[in-house]
């Protein structure tokens, strides 16, 4: 059974960063994007970025661009995302996902997810 774990989350000041990660483990994983999405209560699942594992052609939602980077390691089979510039309203539970594709901003384009990393960013 394939499985996404996320790891990095954690607590931090208004314009510092983090970087999580996320490992596919399991039987081979063979998705042609992989992405970030996440959610805060009584909210819907947002989308923050996602990349092509062949091309690493990347996509990012206008509310992080230019702050965030979505990159993957094929090797390891594992995806960043390196968070600058964080701000409080990046406070929210992150989602890796895999997608064999779709409309990539959309949550029902992927089929496998992770539990989720809790991000807090403090004012």
């Amino acid at each position: 059974q394939v499985q996404l774990v996320e790891s990095g989350g954690g607590l931090v000041q208004a314009g510092g960063s983090l970087r999580l990660s996320c490992a596919a483990s399991g039987r081979t994983f063979s998705r042609r994007f992989m992405g970030w999405f996440r959610q805060t209560p009584g909210k819907d699942r947002e989308f923050v970025a996602t990349i092509a594992w062949s091309s690493g052609t990347t996509y990012y939602a206008d509310s992080v661009k230019g702050r965030f980077t979505i990159s993957r390691d094929n090797a390891k089979n594992t995806i960043d995302l390196q968070m600058n510039s964080l701000r409080p309203e990046d406070t929210a539970v992150y989602y890796c996902a895999g997608s064999q594709g779709g409309v990539l901003y959309f949550t029902s384009a992927y089929d496998t997810w992770g539990q989720g990393t809790q991000v807090t960013v403090s004012s």
